[in-house]
């Protein structure tokens, strides 16, 4: 594939990102107005908790498109590897507000468990009902990218709790139309919180993963070495380190000892990006007759050996 072939579709899916996520930002701003205004008239924390989150929907959306902006801009002399890692930045940045909100949120219930207001059911029901058909229509746009890109898969987690919380302030709103039951409106407040931590922890592992540059999911650093230790004439493997750019870009790069460092070297290749689809990689050969050995680490004992 040609660079330019390349950039072409990298603009073409920077293009589809963007007006998937701009879609998605217009009907979360939209619900989260009409969320507000019924959480303040029914005096529902859940209803007001809802809108809150659509307002972090709002948010997330809005980083992931300053974001993927960002990413797309072309490396330079000093920033080498470009500007991917501001995907995993946003999604980082995304995560911990969901914890902030959430720990503003159980607060609040809680205070209210111990001191229930009158909360207006049939309001509550009604308005809640429309924001889970804006959960479900922001959930479609961004269904079919959130697998591309972790920073969308962020802001796709965002709708999914927000989601989730409808469905629970819709029951909520039902119970208190029916039985008039106050403290299930906090209670439910908390439950959709604890969703929402949950699923939030899972992205910020992630990015964490990422920053921390550990080796990426799904691939075996020991299979590796074993692979480039079985190329015929390779006597030794050091220094593999595998991390990941963003969350798909992967790099690799290793220290070989061959007597044939050509081959060694083009068999290296085609197996690193054969066998593990790794195209970024940064290996070194050396012909045992003129590798002098150097200080090494010896991760047993914490010493420098020789």
């Amino acid at each position: 594939m040609s660079d330019e072939h390349a950039n072409c579709g990298h603009g073409h899916g920077h293009h589809v990102h963007g007006k998937a996520l701009n879609t998605a930002l217009i009907i979360a701003f939209v619900f989260m107005i009409v969320e507000v205004i019924g959480g303040i008239v029914a005096n529902s924390l859940a209803l007001i908790s809802d809108a809150l989150h659509m307002f972090t929907d709002v948010g997330a959306l809005g980083l992931s498109l300053v974001v993927l902006k960002i990413a797309h801009l072309p490396s330079t002399p000093k920033m080498s590897y470009g500007y991917h890692r501001a995907e995993i930045l946003g999604a980082l940045a995304s995560a911990l507000s969901l914890w902030a909100l959430c720990g503003v949120l159980i607060y609040e219930a809680i205070l209210r468990l111990i001191a229930p207001p009158e909360v207006k059911g049939p309001i509550v029901f009604v308005i809640a009902t429309f924001g889970l058909l804006a959960n479900l229509m922001m959930m479609r746009t961004l269904h079919s990218h959130q697998d591309e890109n972790l920073n969308i898969r962020a802001a796709y987690l965002h709708v999914i709790g927000d989601l989730l919380g409808s469905v629970g302030v819709i029951l909520g709103g039902a119970i208190l139309w029916i039985t008039g039951w106050n403290p299930i409106d906090p209670i439910i407040s908390i439950l959709f919180s604890l969703g929402i931590l949950y699923g939030s922890g899972k992205i910020i592992k992630q990015t964490v993963s990422v920053l921390m540059e550990s080796t990426p999911e799904g691939i075996d650093p020991v299979a590796i070495s074993n692979d480039l230790a079985s190329i015929p004439g390779v006597r030794e493997v050091h220094d593999l380190h595998i991390w990941a750019v963003s969350a798909k870009k992967v790099a690799l790069s290793a220290h070989l000892i061959a007597d044939d460092t050509q081959a060694a070297l083009r068999e290296a290749h085609r197996r690193i990006e054969q066998n593990y689809k790794i195209s970024h990689m940064t290996i070194q050969v050396e012909d045992p007759a003129h590798f002098e050995p150097r200080y090494c680490y010896d991760c047993d004992n914490g010493r420098s050996k020789r």
